[in-house]
């Protein structure tokens, strides 16, 4: 009972939370300077990851970059000094705990403790629309991006409860994009993303500090009608939606 009166009692808050984010919605956040920084972008030798380094570059930032493929790494960090930025390459695999510890010493010694100890600093992560909705045979990916999605959220929660308000957090939600990585996706949302759009909504959201970018922003909406609709209307929102891919149906099953 406390609960929902002490609940009732910040009514008038809301009222003024809802009325300062409309007006965000007129008034343009300024954008941040990022020119100096020390920017580290894992996958930085192809799509979202080659692009986003590509961005950070024409800011004049220090670009750290790794990726598991050395040509791809190379190709990315010619570019970037092309573009006038100092670019540091370091082949690791992001799955090997000690690959990450060693080329960890190598660059910045220490990732969030050193970001938390300065109050200052910016973590992005990469997930996707289906980190925030399951699609029939994308069991693995959804998984995951649910995953990054949570980490993003704890991540955000954890800093506040900490009082690291210096060290900001970012989560980028996109739709399908032509990567190459799903077969021949569409959805009537709109058409398949390019890796270049992705990115300069990503840059925007960084240096204006948005903590969830949807890509396109519609998919905002519906992240939230599927918090508040009826399941049974969802599922035939979901049908309009008509999410399409190339998929592999079925399990092989061992010794078969």
């Amino acid at each position: 009972m406390q609960f929902f009166l002490a609940s009732f009692l910040l009514l008038p808050f809301l009222l003024v939370c809802i009325v300062e984010s409309l007006l965000k919605l007129f008034i343009p956040k300024k954008r941040k300077s990022v020119t100096g920084e020390i920017v580290l972008i894992t996958g930085a030798g192809h799509g979202i990851g080659r692009q986003t380094a590509y961005e950070f570059a024409k800011l004049k930032c220090k670009l750290v970059l790794w990726d598991i493929n050395k040509h791809g790494l190379e190709e990315t960090a010619t570019e970037c000094k092309r573009l006038g930025a100092k670019a540091h390459t370091f082949v690791v695999d992001c799955s090997n705990r000690e690959d990450i510890y060693s080329s960890a010493k190598k660059t910045t010694k220490a990732f969030l403790p050193e970001m938390m100890k300065n109050n200052h600093g910016h973590i992005v992560t990469v997930a996707s629309a289906a980190g925030h909705t399951g699609v029939p045979f994308l069991l693995a990916y959804c998984s995951s991006k649910f995953a990054a999605v949570g980490f993003h959220k704890a991540l955000t929660e954890e800093l506040s409860a900490l009082k690291r308000t210096g060290v900001k957090t970012t989560c980028l939600c996109p739709n399908f994009i032509n990567t190459g990585f799903i077969k021949n996706p569409s959805t009537s949302l709109g058409p398949t993303l390019e890796p270049e759009e992705v990115v300069n909504k990503l840059i925007d959201g960084i240096l204006t500090e948005q903590k969830m970018i949807f890509v396109p922003s519609s998919l905002n909406f519906l992240s939230l009608m599927e918090k508040v609709l009826p399941e049974r209307f969802q599922a035939i929102l979901k049908r309009k939606i008509d999410i399409r891919f190339d998929a592999v149906i079925g399990y092989k099953m061992k010794g078969k």
